[in-house]
């Protein structure tokens, strides 16, 4: 029994990453369950075993990492508004460098004006908004942060990354093109990650 559940554990993890891939290079409506099923290596039978149509399934790929990411912010609060700060861009920045589709899946759900944005996701993303909310509230009450605007501190933050590694071989070209051309197409995601958190701190921080 144990075996069959890590087995089902393993092609539900295969499906669910191999279409988030799909989803973001091609789009929703251009992505067919006949697609995931190749890429995924598994019988088409598996994904409907799994889940009920294409908008379940689309549903499902973008709540899954997105909870996660919540799920890990959450396990790591240190109850310092400064030390979740980072940690929420931390996190955030590390799993979207884990897996590139989903900034790529997010950015292209917002240029639709989320045509096929599923609720779950939309839920997801209101929690995560929600949570980087109460950091900063916490900030405020306890004078460490001032003048705080949410949801533009979650653009900059969000925003940023997002499209950071989306472009990443489109600066990664500029450059070569133009090797004076700052792109920082070779910084790491903990020099990006340190770099917002240094200057939406800056901006926030009270002075003492």
């Amino acid at each position: 029994m144990a075996k069959q559940k890590r087995n089902a554990a393993l092609t539900k993890e295969k499906i669910i990453t191999n279409a988030m891939l799909l989803f973001a290079q091609n789009g929703y409506d251009a992505t067919t369950t006949d697609d995931i099923a190749k890429q995924a290596d598994v019988n088409k039978a598996m994904i409907y075993y799994y889940y009920k149509n294409k908008s379940t399934l689309y549903a499902e790929v973008m709540s899954h990492v997105l909870d996660a990411i919540y799920q890990e912010i959450v396990a790591k609060e240190a109850q310092n508004p400064l030390k979740d700060l980072e940690n929420f861009i931390s996190t955030y920045a590390s799993f979207c460098h884990k897996n590139p589709a989903l900034p790529a899946l997010l950015l292209r759900e917002l240029s639709d004006s989320g045509a096929h944005l599923p609720q779950e996701m939309f839920a997801n993303m209101r929690q995560l908004f929600g949570l980087l909310s109460k950091i900063l509230a916490e900030g405020e009450e306890q004078n460490i942060f001032k003048n705080v605007e949410p949801m533009m501190i979650h653009f900059m933050i969000v925003g940023t990354i997002n499209l950071l590694i989306t472009t990443a071989p489109l600066r990664k070209i500029a450059s070569e093109l133009d090797a004076e051309l700052n792109t920082c197409h070779e910084c790491s995601i903990e020099k990006i990650t340190e770099y917002i958190y240094e200057k939406i701190q800056l901006m926030l921080e009270v002075q003492q």
